[in-house]
């Protein structure tokens, strides 16, 4: 009996430092957001302005094993910086060996992003980043457990206090650091940006004038295709600075829908068969493509456009060419326009230090 007081001690001391703290301040420096001049303005919600505290935050708890429920998989797992911060497989694997049925989207200037998922069930960044954690064919943990864990860590602690100026750590603080890193994650300095620049009458820096004299005429010719009615008319789709439009569409890849898309949300038969349009942006580093992975190749998805459109009702009515299967592209016609497509591959973007793991 006589040790039962030493014990006690122990075990009350053992508490105390797992809750300790180190003396750390709340003074958060605004994080200075590097959007290029030939982007629109991103808005930030007014609940979780952009610090530098909250990005480092969010950098680390992004590739954050703590989060799955065997403490094996981070977000990073099905989002690689080497795959435009998407999954080369065709469908991500989750840690009981479950795949999904839709491939994983590129993480490309999500700031500017008005849904989020394949079907858009996400209104916000922040929304989305809540689910992959409890969904059962993921990272399949629940937010308790999760939070608990972060808890148990002095660093974690310091961050999360350094962040958002309060004691206690949540999921809803877990998805605003997460989401504050991602809105950093932006592609702007391709070669397509140089060509963007020049046909827009921006003025082009010095390194900006020495990559546009590489672009090539197949490339312009490219270009060409791609924002012409005759030609591939693929910019109803994807234009401009961000490569991408705001909506959700059926780009004729089937006639009958075993995935209802935008249709599962909304419960509208309109919406069957469509799904989020997604950026072009370093498009050649992230196959497998489309919503279900099921080309591998640049090669296949200008052959769909081409010659393989599935006709049906919710088809979008500005694939003018759906009655004849496609555009029709020649072969010279589909090199150049894939020699374009490769315009938009951004290795500043990929490479950045920013971006990848922290030590």
């Amino acid at each position: 009996m006589k040790f039962q007081p030493i014990i006690l001690f122990l075990s009350t001391l053992v508490i105390i430092l797992s809750c300790k703290k180190d003396k750390v301040t709340f003074e958060p420096t605004p994080y200075d957001l590097a959007i290029p001049s030939h982007f629109p303005t991103m808005i930030i919600p007014d609940d979780n302005p952009m610090t530098v505290e909250g990005v480092e935050l969010g950098r680390k708890l992004f590739y954050e094993t703590l989060l799955s429920g065997n403490n094996t998989m981070s977000c990073a797992d099905c989002h690689s910086p080497q795959a435009a911060f998407s999954d080369p497989n065709q469908y991500s694997t989750g840690i009981d060996g479950i795949q999904g049925n839709r491939n994983s989207m590129a993480l490309i200037n999500l700031g500017w992003n008005t849904s989020f998922f394949w079907d858009g069930r996400a209104k916000t960044l922040e929304e989305q980043i809540l689910e992959p954690v409890v969904n059962p064919i993921e990272m399949h943990e629940s937010w308790k457990n999760a939070v608990s864990e972060l808890s148990g860590s002095v660093i974690y602690r310091n961050m999360f206090y350094k962040a958002f100026g309060e004691e206690g750590i949540d999921s809803l603080k877990v998805a605003k650091a997460m989401a504050q890193f991602l809105r950093t994650m932006i592609s702007g300095s391709s070669k397509y940006d140089v060509m963007y620049k020049y046909e827009n009458g921006y003025t082009l820096s010095s390194k900006e004038q020495e990559i546009f004299q590489t672009v090539t005429v197949d490339e312009w010719q490219g270009y060409s295709l791609f924002k012409s009615l005759d030609g591939a008319d693929c910019f109803h789709c994807h234009n401009g600075a961000l490569m991408q439009v705001m909506k959700f569409s059926n780009n004729g890849l089937d006639a009958t829908f075993t995935d209802l898309g935008r249709g599962e949300v909304t419960g509208d038969p309109n919406d069957f068969g469509k799904f989020k349009v997604p950026t072009l942006r370093n498009i050649a580093l992230s196959a497998p493509y489309m919503h279900d992975g099921r080309f591998s190749t640049l090669e296949e998805v200008v052959d769909h456009y081409s010659f393989g459109i599935q006709n049906s009702a919710t088809i979008d009515p500005l694939i003018e060419y759906a009655f004849q299967g496609g555009v029709q592209l020649n072969a010279t016609q589909r090199a150049q326009l894939i020699a374009f497509l490769n315009t938009m591959t951004d290795w500043d973007f990929i490479n950045n230090p920013a971006f990848q793991k922290p030590e």
